[in-house]
């Protein structure tokens, strides 16, 4: 049984809610000769892989729909054997290379080569080329993203690319200029509210105009994130109430508590216990600068005011080296130690003043 965000994703342009104008765009685009790369970018949970899936519907027809997932096999340089994910159909390919780590630029040579290298057969498929999809492109390493340029040109006449990007400020200027980019703003508190309301009503449910408003305040304007919580809310407690509690996400609380960890206890001990609740939520695929912005929040909420312009100051410089460096928990972990020190320190001066005041 499909989740509400999957099973009430819109599959074609003409269908999208919000960002209309947008949309027609893409469909003009569409109808024209000429498709170039594109480069969908925006906040997570804005809308951007589903314009990209009703743009392939445009593109290619229903066909796109019928999905495989496959594993694609690489050898690097070195000789060793990589594998990666795909979820491909007849007409397109769909692939996250940065979740193979150092070793992406690889995977974008050779998976795109090999690609290209065979012409769309398929009458019925409406163009002569294949669509690449590539997920989190700010995340590859600046190897990977010079080779993409490269291999950009060399098989534009086989195949297109598609981009999707949370922040184009990591995407080097020689891929940003080769492709045509299309902006998704997150949606506005009121679009979301009128989203849970169509989602309530095909379901049949009634909810309170203050609940949707909350979630949708809640959610940070990210809809998926409000879909989901939507429906939690639903199996927590039906019929809804206006003040029924929202629940948090599991990562959210478990961050909470990571937090709270490092406020209790400065050793080394603590210190490796919370690099491995860090690492834990990597791994369960929260996006980093998610877990930095989180973490910071809630540290800044429970320190004293004479520490709040210090943290900042230091999150600050630690959330740009992670930006522009590629293993994120060095940087997550050295935020962490820095605040542990101030934190300490703090509270030595703390306890030598209320000494000198005995």
């Amino acid at each position: 049984m499909a989740l509400w965000v999957d099973r009430y994703r819109p599959r074609e342009l003409a269908k999208l809610d919000y960002h209309k104008t947008q949309a027609n765009q893409l469909i003009n685009l569409c109808s024209q000769g000429d498709f170039p790369h594109l480069m969908f970018y925006g906040p997570s949970g804005a809308g951007k892989k589903t314009r990209i899936i009703c743009l392939l519907r445009e593109l290619y027809g229903p066909g796109v729909e019928r999905l495989r997932n496959e594993v694609m096999n690489f050898t690097t340089p070195s000789n060793k054997k990589i594998e990666i994910m795909t979820v491909s159909s007849n007409y397109h390919i769909e692939v996250n290379p940065s979740d193979v780590g150092i070793y992406d630029r690889v995977v974008i040579t050779d998976m795109i080569k090999q690609i290209a290298q065979t012409h769309q057969i398929d009458p019925s498929g409406q163009r002569e080329f294949k669509t690449i999809v590539l997920s989190e492109v700010d995340e590859l390493t600046k190897d990977a993203q010079h080779a993409l340029r490269r291999t950009m040109e060399k098989y534009v006449a086989t195949c297109r690319l598609v981009l999707c990007v949370n922040s184009t400020s990591r995407i080097i200027p020689a891929v940003k200029s080769r492709c045509l980019g299309i902006r998704v703003s997150a949606p506005t508190e009121d679009e979301i509210v009128g989203i849970m309301n169509t989602i309530c009503k095909k379901e049949g449910l009634h909810i309170p105009p203050e609940l949707a408003t909350r979630i949708a305040q809640k959610s940070e304007r990210n809809l998926r994130r409000a879909i989901l919580t939507l429906e939690a809310c639903k199996v927590q407690q039906y019929p809804f109430t206006a003040n029924q509690d929202i629940p948090d996400m599991d990562w959210q609380s478990y961050l909470r508590e990571t937090a709270n960890m490092i406020v209790q206890e400065q050793t080394p001990q603590r210190m490796e216990i919370v690099r491995e609740r860090l690492y834990e939520l990597l791994s369960q695929g929260i996006p980093p600068d998610i877990i930095f912005k989180g973490l910071v929040q809630i540290l800044v909420k429970n320190c004293d005011m004479s520490l709040k312009t210090q943290t900042l100051n230091f999150a600050g410089l630690y959330d740009h080296r992670m930006q522009r460096g590629s293993k994120h928990i060095f940087h997550l972990e050295a935020f962490v130690a820095q605040f542990m020190a101030l934190y300490k320190k703090f509270l030595n001066q703390v306890s030598v003043m209320d000494m000198d005041d005995f």
